[in-house]
């Protein structure tokens, strides 16, 4: 876009209305006039449907497809794919921990997102659970409230560098709050337990052989 050299655009469309262009840029979202004015944000139907909100889900969907699962934390084996972003200290992601330590049917892709200025022990625990010999292990002891109050045994930078490349991905996504969750490719706002066992409990759509 020649107006504004400095943006880096990822998907450039007309919007729903006339006249005014979606920009996708990381994970914000603008409106772009075509006499040079940029718009910043959401545009609702007569009905109530947030068009602004619905398309930052549709960028975050496709950039799950190609996150690397190999950079998080792997708990379980089930057929269901889960993948958070949690803090160690948070109290609503210990709230979906529990409930989805009690399912035998997820396989669950853990990335971490200290929220600092709200629990300062937080990254030093995700540091903790990153450098134990047995992360599955040392991930139930935080979660569970077995570190807290008490020094937490990991030396200064340990596994700092495997930390911002979480959150790193977590940026990409536009996560910037725990928990955040995707479950099958759909997302989930906070401890939202209706929701997810929802999502976990919906069969998969099978496609059913041509019957004569």
């Amino acid at each position: 876009m020649k107006s504004f050299p400095n943006l880096k655009v990822d998907g450039f469309k007309e919007s729903p209305l006339k006249g005014l262009y979606e920009i996708t840029a990381g994970e914000q979202v603008f409106y772009f006039n075509p006499e040079g004015y940029l718009f910043f944000g959401e545009i609702w139907t007569k009905d109530g449907k947030n068009l602004t909100a619905e398309l930052r889900e549709k960028v975050a969907a496709d950039r799950i497809k190609d996150l690397p699962l190999d950079k998080a934390l792997k708990i379980g084996t089930g057929s269901r794919k889960v993948i958070e972003f949690t803090d160690p200290d948070c109290p609503y992601c210990r709230k979906v921990d529990s409930f989805l330590a009690k399912r035998t049917d997820v396989t669950r892709y853990v990335y971490f997102v200290p929220l600092r200025n709200i629990h300062p022990d937080a990254e030093k625990k995700a540091r903790y659970i990153l450098s134990h010999a047995d992360r599955q292990k040392a991930f139930h002891e935080v979660f569970g409230g077995e570190m807290d109050g008490k020094p937490i045994p990991v030396a200064e930078g340990v596994q700092q560098s495997q930390l911002e490349e979480m959150e790193k991905l977590a940026a990409g996504l536009g996560v910037r709050g725990t928990p955040a969750l995707w479950i099958d490719g759909a997302h989930v706002n906070g401890a939202d337990l209706q929701r997810i066992s929802g999502l976990l409990d919906k069969k998969k759509e099978v496609s059913k052989p041509e019957t004569r």
